[in-house]
């Protein structure tokens, strides 16, 4: 089940990212990146959901495509803790954001380039999460070991 759900998070592209803080609860997406469970993300830190971060780590998140038939229902739900990654250990991340996504990389036009100066490195560390699978029955879902 673990290499299917790998597979699954390096197949998609975009996570549903819920917080919550100061101003409440807020739900955002965000494009993303795993190395195996931990996601990374980039935003501004003046958004609403990093400034969420900042005061409140947790988080949840959901990864699915758009189904129009509920028995094709795939998808990641998880919980947990996330930290904006300190600007001397950001390299990595962007090497490997850059793999998946390469208008970051070195040929990034200017306005990407001047944007990812002024942006935040984030890591979502999940500490529980499940795999839906519909088709094997409505609201099927296995918690992965982690």
């Amino acid at each position: 089940m673990n290499k299917k759900v790998l597979d699954y998070l390096e197949a998609h592209n975009v996570l549903s990212l819920a917080t919550y803080g100061d101003e409440g609860v807020w739900s955002t997406a965000v494009y993303y990146v795993n190395d195996g469970y931990n996601l990374y993300f980039l935003s501004a830190p003046h958004t609403r959901h990093s400034k969420s971060i900042a005061t409140n780590p947790q988080v949840a998140a959901t990864i699915q495509k758009n189904y129009s038939n509920w028995e094709e229902i795939k998808g990641i739900q998880l919980e947990g803790q996330c930290i904006r990654i300190p600007q001397e250990e950001s390299q990595v991340i962007i090497d490997l954001y850059a793999q998946k996504f390469p208008i970051i990389g070195p040929e990034a036009p200017p306005q990407i380039a001047n944007a990812l100066d002024k942006i935040g490195w984030y890591q979502i560390t999940p500490t529980r999460l499940y795999f839906i699978d519909n088709s094997k029955g409505l609201g099927h879902r296995i918690e992965i070991a982690l």
